[in-house]
């Protein structure tokens, strides 16, 4: 039977994160937005809050006890993250978007080695590199490559739009070990800070997400120890292409639970401000508008989430979920999309206050989310292959 209600530790985990997002991201936003700039104090404290001593035991043996969702567990924090602030919530020190190629393709010893340094209390980042110039979401045109000189692996090629790719500690590059194999010659590598020939590129200037650093990253004849090669889960020709999609598929809910956060925070905004700032004599049959707009964003909202929420519960079901993750991510990217524009629109009339100018902040941050871990014609058509499988679509 179904069962959509959230377990003890679920709640808890929920609860804690949106405490983080009221005391330590909402009050920051629009500065950190207006600066592009994260205080030092702000790491220091999610340090702290989920990577230090008691918070990291807590959250295994959380996850322990509910059957290990970390998955389910990070799309209910990501939401409530990104009711505060998405930017300062892609910045939090961990490993990030690196660790699901690490668990997923990673033997025991190297995750060991790649992921425990996170638990050491130090401000640490990781990052993923997948994205290049010229083939955005079409990773089987990737020209980045990997070869193979005695004990050593030299990569060379051109990363960009990666999240904290400038002060991660450890960046998990996927390369093409042969290009004329196409997608079965990607594989991921893991590439450590200040190795001779990573070089941090420029850090984009952005429209939203501003305070989140996106860089590009250049490898020059990069050379890294032959065990930082992912492959001890799959030695197949096609595991890299595997591993890559698998991290989409694991990451995909999580930037569709980032994209609920938002329109979340800006349905409430707009419901709020019909409430408390509503302009005198303002017509009664446009509050009913209004009023009904919202009734069918919330629909959407919920839609959403559950959206979400299923293709997180498949991954942790080891339950293959490209279709779900590609609609869950789709969706949400859309929903978020017209929620932000509609509050725009509905609360323009009276003065600029605070909650106006979160609004507009939200607005431009919405538009990343139908365009990273894949444009929405890439998660419509990854779901038309799923559902036509014996059909060609190019």
């Amino acid at each position: 039977m179904i069962d959509f209600t959230l377990t003890k530790g679920q709640q808890a985990a929920r609860d804690y994160a949106h405490q983080v997002a009221v005391e330590e991201m909402r009050p920051i936003a629009l500065e950190c937005d207006r600066t592009e700039k994260i205080p030092e104090s702000f790491f220091v404290s999610m340090q702290k809050r989920f990577w230090g001593g008691a918070a990291a035991q807590g959250r295994q043996q959380a996850q322990e006890d509910e059957e290990r969702q970390s998955n389910v567990y990070s799309v209910l924090s990501q939401e409530e993250m990104a009711w505060g602030d998405a930017a300062l919530s892609t910045a939090i020190p961990g490993p990030g978007l690196a660790a699901p190629p690490i668990l997923s393709q990673g033997t025991p010893e190297q995750q060991a080695r790649f992921l425990g340094p996170y638990l050491d209390g130090q401000l640490r980042w990781g990052a993923l590199a997948l994205t290049e110039p010229g083939i955005g979401s079409d990773v089987a045109g990737m020209s980045t490559t990997a070869v193979l000189d005695g004990d050593e692996w030299v990569l060379n090629g051109h990363k960009h739009y990666i999240t904290n790719g400038a002060r991660a500690d450890i960046v998990v590059t996927f390369a093409t070990i042969d290009k004329s194999l196409g997608r079965e010659g990607i594989r991921p590598f893991v590439v450590p800070k200040g190795t001779p020939g990573q070089i941090v590129g420029r850090i984009e200037e952005k429209l939203g997400l501003r305070a989140s650093q996106t860089a590009e990253l250049i490898y020059e004849n990069c050379r890294i120890p032959r065990d930082h090669l992912l492959s001890g889960r799959d030695e197949g020709k096609k595991a890299g292409f595997k591993a890559a999609m698998g991290t989409l598929d694991a990451t995909r809910p999580m930037v569709g639970s980032l994209a609920v956060g938002i329109a979340r925070a800006a349905y409430e905004a707009t419901i709020a401000w019909l409430n408390e700032e509503l302009p005198k004599g303002f017509p009664a049959h446009k509050r009913r508008t209004m009023e009904e707009t919202l009734q069918e964003l919330g629909q959407e909202l919920e839609m959403a989430r559950l959206l979400v929420w299923r293709a997180a519960w498949m991954a942790d079901k080891r339950i293959p979920n490209s279709k779900e993750a590609s609609m869950s991510k789709a969706y949400a990217g859309a929903l978020v999309m017209k929620m932000t524009a509609t509050a725009v629109q509905f609360t323009a009339p009276g003065e600029n206050t605070e909650r106006k100018q979160l609004i507009a902040k939200w607005f431009r941050d919405a538009k990343v989310f139908d365009i990273f871990e894949g444009t929405a014609q890439i998660q419509r058509l990854v779901i038309a292959r799923r559902l036509f499988p014996g059909i060609d679509i190019p």
